[in-house]
């Protein structure tokens, strides 16, 4: 699956849209879910929370190891995918569209946030 365009990307596999009225929606790429394997259990942020860049926010929890979700920008969350909560193979199956986690309005965006041919070359595929 390659990685879309639109999207910027965190060398910690999250990816993020650019925001919409200061809101940005936040996923991880399918390079980590394909890495995690088979995903579980998703522990989100709650609404409300203020996440930091390059933080830990949550966890992901696969068949094989439990990974923890870093933010990649500085911000309120706004929204989390409830959808992810309940059916946390979404992460696999839609990494890019319904498996996305949560929704954040961005006060501050890290400078080193790569776009989708940097993120590719990242991660050698």
């Amino acid at each position: 699956m390659s990685n879309p365009q639109q999207l910027r990307y965190s060398k910690e596999h999250e990816w993020l849209t650019a925001p919409v009225e200061g809101v940005s929606t936040v996923g991880i790429t399918s390079h980590a879910a394909d890495a995690l394997g088979d995903v579980v259990f998703v522990q989100l942020p709650e609404v409300g929370d203020t996440v930091t860049a390059g933080e830990t926010c949550g966890e992901l929890e696969s068949t094989k190891s439990v990974s923890d979700l870093y933010a990649p920008v500085t911000g309120e969350i706004t929204e989390t995918n409830q959808d992810v909560v309940d059916d946390p193979a979404l992460v696999n199956s839609a990494p890019f569209e319904g498996g996305w986690l949560f929704k954040v309005k961005v006060e501050k965006e890290p400078a080193d946030l790569l776009s989708a041919d940097e993120y590719t070359a990242f991660t050698g595929n």
